[in-house]
């Protein structure tokens, strides 16, 4: 990738994961006003960013007997998984780290989630803590295959493992077109490694706020940045992968890949809304009766017209 590895390349990934996380945010701060009726005023959209500096001044809690280590460490993960992940992500001609095993580097760093949720779980020693990991990690058993097969449908019409390379795979045709199962699935996966929308069970009312419940201050900040972070990292990669990269008229490419990023973003916020909760174990059912087998199926299409070249 041209300019890799310089200051400016370095920095862009970062400052653009965190815009469209905060973005991200308010606006669906404001989509929350106006399904409780309120009026979806400016106000309504910097309340998450008030609400940040209240949580900087809060005092950290604290529970009997917890693992401060562990539930630190676990606090931390998602948002540095998020970061690290879009490492690999370019923009236009700029990206931090030119992987040739990109695909493998994101789904690595994804897959941190999983330790990471469930030392926050894990490290207060409660009992709904330790639930809402305990969650995550079945939903994680019914999420990580089809995404896995997913990246890989990409990787092989691409015949590669760099996100560069697949985003320039699809100047004919984006992959979204013919691996719609792929895109769909994909799409999914970034809302259940997010724990957002339908997926956000890890963290349900019923148990109080899960991995959530018992964070406070610095702590439930950085927990919480983690999963708007990951929703902003999945949103950014599915343009690589299925929408054919910064490519488009008239625009630089920096521009094209921003405005498919806020396009998957605008969805994902939507499907948030509109889809209901999934029970883990239902998910579980539905991935392995369902999910595996289509994306397995939707692996074989882009390899047997790799072979037929």
């Amino acid at each position: 990738m041209a300019d890799a590895g310089s200051w400016p390349s370095v920095l862009v990934a970062p400052a653009a994961l965190l815009a469209l996380a905060v973005l991200a945010l308010c606006s669906d701060a404001v989509l929350d006003a106006r399904t409780a009726g309120r009026p979806a005023t400016p106000a309504a959209a910097v309340r998450p960013l008030l609400d940040v500096v209240r949580l900087l001044l809060a005092q950290p809690r604290r529970t009997p007997a917890s693992d401060a280590l562990l539930w630190r460490i676990g606090v931390l993960t998602a948002p540095t998984a998020a970061v690290l992940a879009v490492a690999v992500v370019p923009f236009g001609g700029h990206v931090v780290a030119d992987l040739e095993v990109g695909v493998v580097w994101f789904n690595a760093m994804e897959a941190l989630t999983w330790a990471g949720l469930w030392l926050a779980g894990w490290g207060p020693n409660a009992a709904l803590p330790l639930i809402g990991g305990y969650r995550f990690l079945a939903q994680g058993l019914a999420y990580e295959l089809p995404l896995m097969f997913a990246l890989i449908s990409a990787a092989v019409g691409a015949e590669s493992l760099n996100v560069g390379d697949i985003a320039a795979a699809q100047q004919g045709l984006w992959f979204a077109v013919w691996m719609p199962v792929a895109f769909a699935v994909y799409l999914a996966s970034v809302l259940a490694f997010s724990f957002l929308g339908p997926f956000g069970y890890p963290a349900g009312r019923d148990i109080a706020g899960g991995v959530l419940g018992e964070t406070s201050g610095v702590d439930r900040l950085l927990l919480q940045a983690g999963r708007w972070l990951l929703l902003a990292a999945g949103s950014a990669m599915a343009v690589p992968l299925f929408l054919g990269g910064g490519a488009g008229p008239l625009l630089p490419g920096w521009a094209w890949s921003l405005l498919k990023t806020l396009a998957v973003l605008g969805l994902l916020l939507w499907a948030r809304r509109r889809v209901p909760a999934v029970r883990a174990d239902r998910y579980v059912e539905f991935a392995w009766i369902v999910l595996i087998p289509a994306t397995i199926v939707q692996t074989l299409v882009p390899a047997l017209v790799v072979l037929r070249r």
